[in-house]
């Protein structure tokens, strides 16, 4: 698989993970979801070198 279709099957997972939760959890549960899926996501693509979150994170600048 590349990485588009990666991208879809991933995508397919989470919108899934979100009608569960929405369905049999309520509003709040699918904001839960919603919310971790996106801390998730910064997470994943600042290991993967794609974001810096240094700013975001307090860490110093180096000269």
């Amino acid at each position: 698989m590349d990485g588009t279709q990666w991208a879809t099957a991933i995508g397919l997972g989470f919108g899934t993970a979100l009608g569960f939760a929405g369905a049999f959890g309520g509003f709040i549960a699918f904001l839960i979801v919603l919310v971790l899926g996106a801390v998730g996501l910064l997470a994943g693509r600042a290991v993967a070198g794609e974001h810096d979150l240094s700013g975001l994170l307090g860490g110093r600048r180096r000269s």
